[in-house]
This record gives structure tokens, sequence and C-alpha cells, in this order.
């Protein structure tokens, strides 16, 4: 497989956080402990930040729950004004936040990390033109009674985010939460914080002490105590179903309501019709190649009518293997690095399994290079494998990683019998030219977001979130602020009072 690697000597980029927000102050942690975080492309430091524990979740919920009380009382549309402002300055510094994004993720600096910084001042801008949606209904009971629903915030967040797109996810907490009224305390994820404090810091301009807590260090030492806290009033969470489970548990102790968006195994079904230049660069789109399919929205199961299975993975290998992997902030990469040696070591334990099993053939990629610029750092290589059957570990669990298995099938129904057949249903993908047979089958598709003919990411206004196992709750939309932070309280009135 000729992948390239690219050679230029980017401008390098240095980061130097000023601690973890508590109260609006930054603060060391109570221990005095640090953390260090690694760049995935160099496999070398680049900062420490402070590694929080119980002590620092007491201080920040105190916090939290101290700015609340006014907070709230804020006018919502004053709310929004102040989420404006966050927006503004945050897409004054976008190459900023870029280049520290690229920096700490591996993810390229083109092709990804500048498209999250300008997502993030989007999410912001959506959400702080909401403040006056946050409205109630009136019930007509008669004209003697006067009943009527009101939009209250929840009170203090716990919120825990992932690495893989750290920024954005973060403020895709923040924003409706603040605006809705809540305070939040927010654990970064400890192989990426920077650029989530540096998000913090952006914000702080313009908040309250207090209104936004954000916590850095590893999840049983400040996860752990965040989600058990008597003072956190809702739990909000992004990351692997495994530790979702470990969230809903929590919050059912003390009956505090949860949102989880968490993992994916995401089909994409393409159709005869479709054996075509535009399919194929929507399959490398929604497979996430550029961001090293550490992505829970990745389409990992390609499902290809057997008309043009091979005809199209000829095409789908010629089109990725043109893409360069290197330097995440060099401007010519178009893919970057794996988040960490753990994750790499995952990622290439699954492709050796692909690479051992008879009946599944490698169509192209495999394991990375142990010599040259790419061994230099966790450098995964986009791989494909094709097989028939969709009951294989490989076919069955998130590598988050850049492998792929393509599965034939000739019969529709069984098409999506294979798509549904998984505990997952975040996303799915559906290629054909003919709309009817696109909607029909996005409608039979067990995923909470489906696109047809096309494999972008999510935009804001978008009503995101997964079925079974993929999560809980909606994210990106107005409604995902109303159910997720907000409680609906009724007020009637008796208006023929007697005296």
């Amino acid at each position: 497989m000729s992948m390239t690697a690219t050679q230029s000597n980017p401008q390098a980029h240095s980061v130097s956080p000023k601690g973890m927000l508590i109260g609006g102050q930054w603060v060391d942690s109570a221990s005095g402990a640090r953390l260090t975080v690694e760049n995935p492309a160099k496999k070398t430091a680049v900062a420490q930040v402070p590694r929080g524990n119980a002590a620092d979740v007491d201080r920040a919920v105190a916090a939290a729950t101290k700015a609340y009380a006014e907070w709230r009382k804020v006018p919502p549309r004053e709310r929004g004004k102040v989420l404006l402002k966050i927006a503004e300055a945050l897409q004054a510094r976008t190459e900023e936040m870029a280049r520290t994004i690229a920096l700490e993720t591996g993810n390229a600096l083109r092709t990804q990390a500048r498209g999250e910084a300008n997502l993030t001042a989007d999410i912001f801008r959506y959400f702080g033109g909401l403040g006056g949606e946050l409205k109630g209904e009136t019930i007509p009971l008669g004209e003697h009674v006067l009943s009527y629903t009101r939009r209250e915030p929840l009170g203090v967040v716990g919120a825990i985010i992932p690495w893989n797109a750290p920024v954005m996810l973060a403020a895709l907490k923040i924003a409706p939460a603040l605006c809705a009224g809540n305070t939040m305390v927010m654990k970064a994820a400890e192989d990426a914080p920077i650029g989530v404090l540096l998000l913090a810091e952006i914000c702080q301009q313009f908040l309250p002490p207090g209104v936004l807590n954000l916590l850095t260090g590893y999840g049983e030492e400040v996860g752990g105590p965040l989600l058990n806290h008597p003072g956190i009033r809702k739990l909000s969470f992004t990351g692997s179903t495994e530790v979702g489970k470990i969230v809903m548990r929590a919050a059912a102790e003390r009956i505090v309501p949860v949102s989880l968006e968490l993992g994916g195994k995401s089909p994409s079904i393409v159709y005869p019709d479709a054996d075509e230049d535009w399919a194929v660069d929507g399959i490398i789109a929604a497979m996430r190649f550029t961001r090293q399919s550490q992505s829970c929205t990745a389409g990992s199961r390609l499902f290809l009518h057997e008309d043009i299975f091979d005809s199209f993975l000829g095409k789908l290998e010629k089109k990725t293997t043109s893409l360069k992997i290197g330097d995440p902030l060099d401007e010519k990469t178009d893919i970057g690095t794996i988040i960490n040696n753990k994750q790499f070591t995952k990622v290439c334990k699954y492709v050796d399994e692909g690479l051992k099993r008879s009946d599944a053939k490698l169509v192209f990629g495999g394991l990375p290079p142990k010599s040259g610029p790419l061994s230099e750092g966790y450098f995964a290589i986009p791989t494909v494998f094709a097989d028939r059957s969709n009951d294989w570990r490989l076919a069955r669990e998130e590598i988050f990683g850049p492998v792929l298995v393509a599965i034939r099938w000739s019969d529709e129904a069984e098409a999506i019998r294979m798509a549904n057949d998984s505990h997952y249903g975040l996303a799915a993908y559906v290629w054909t030219h003919d709309i009817g047979t696109g909607l029909r089958t996005a409608h039979a598709i067990e995923s909470g977001w489906v696109q047809v003919n096309q494999g972008l990411g999510q935009v804001p206004g978008m009503s995101y979130g997964g079925y079974k196992q993929s999560g809980i709750g909606r994210e990106f939309s107005l409604e995902g602020m109303l159910d997720s932070f907000t409680q609906r309280k009724n007020v009637t009135v008796n208006l023929d009072v007697r005296r």
C-alpha cells in the first residue's frame, strides 16, 4: 500500500495551560500532583496539567452551587447574549484553537482540527440565539383557571467528555446547559485537556465566577467523584458504552437525570446504482478516515451489493491510498495519528486478527510500518477487509480506528437485517440514486441519525443521538437543550377567589 507521509517541518506550536478553572480562578490540584499531556505524532510531552482528585471536585461543585443561585435568575435572552460574545471571541482565536487541537489529539489541522475550532464557535452562536426559546405553555382548563408550564434549569451539571473531538464536545455541553440557566463542573479527557482549557479561558472572560468549572485528571480520580457527588443534579456523558453504563448506574443511585452519547458500529448500505466516485468519496467521509476513524459515527460496516462489490472496493482503494498520513500540524496532511499508545495497540490487534482470519481478505492497508517517519508517532494505516460475515469481532465491536469491514449483500431485506444486527444504533448511511429506496431504507434502519447520499458530520440544529446502547437523549438541537438541561414545572392559579 502506498501511503505518503508528509515530510515538511511546520511551525512549532507551544502551549502553557494555566491550571484548572474553579470558581473563576485558575488553580492547581489540591494535592499538587500533575499529569503529562503527550503529542501523539511525536510521542513527546507538550504540557503538564493538574491531576485533580475528589477534593477538587468538592471545590468545583461548591463554586458551581454558589454561582447557580444568581445565574439561574439571569434572563434567558441575556444568558444567550453572553454565549454570543463567547462565540465571537472563539472565532477570533480559531487558528490558535485549531493548532492546539492538532497538537494534543493528533487530528490533522487542515482536514479536522480547523473545522472543529470553527464548529465550536458555531455551537455557541447557535445556542446563544436560543435563549428566547426557553418557553412554557398554557393549558386551557377554563376561564377561571390559569395553568401554565415553565422551563427551569436543573442545577449543577456534571459533564465528562472524551478526547476524540474534545473542544467541540465540550461546547456541546457547556453552551446549552448555560443557556438554560444551569452551572457546570466538567472533567476534560486526560489525553486532550489543553484545547478545552483554552475554551474555558475564553468563556471565563464573559461568565460570572463559578458558572463554568473545568477539572483535569484521570477518570477514577476525578470522574468517579464527580459522578457520585451529592451536589450534582444532572449527568451528561460522551464516551464509550462501557463507561456509559457506569455513569447510568451512578445516576440511578440518586435518581439524577442522565444523557449519554455513546459508541457506534455504523452501517453504510450501498445500492448497485451508486458505484460512482461521489459515493466512494462519501464512504471515505462517513468512515472518518481523515480523523483516523476515531469517531462514534464512523461507518465501519460497509454493506456493498454483490454486483458492484469488487468495482467499488477498487475505487475506494485508489482514493483512500492517495491520502497523506503525517504530522497533524502540516497543511499537507490528510490523516493524523491515533491518540495514544493504548488505543494504537488496540487498533493494531484488531488488524492483526483480521490478517489471520482465513475467510477474510485484506483489500488494502494492514499493520503500520515499524521504521521510517510513521513509526515516530501513533500512525495507523486505513485498512479494509472483505468478508461475507457480519458476525466476527471486527464487524461487531467498535474499534475506534481506521479499520473497515466490507460485506456482500444481494437481498435488500437481508442487508437491512444485518445493518440492524448490532447492539449499537447511533448513525447509518445509505447510498442510491433512487430516493424512494433511500428513504425506505433510512426509515428501516435502527439508528438515531441516518444520512442518505452524504457522509458529513453533525451541524447545529440537527437532533443527534443514539438508539439502543448508543445512548439516551439528544444533542446539537433546541429539543436537545430543552430535554437535557431543563425541567418542566406546572403552575395552576385559581382566578375566581371569592372573598
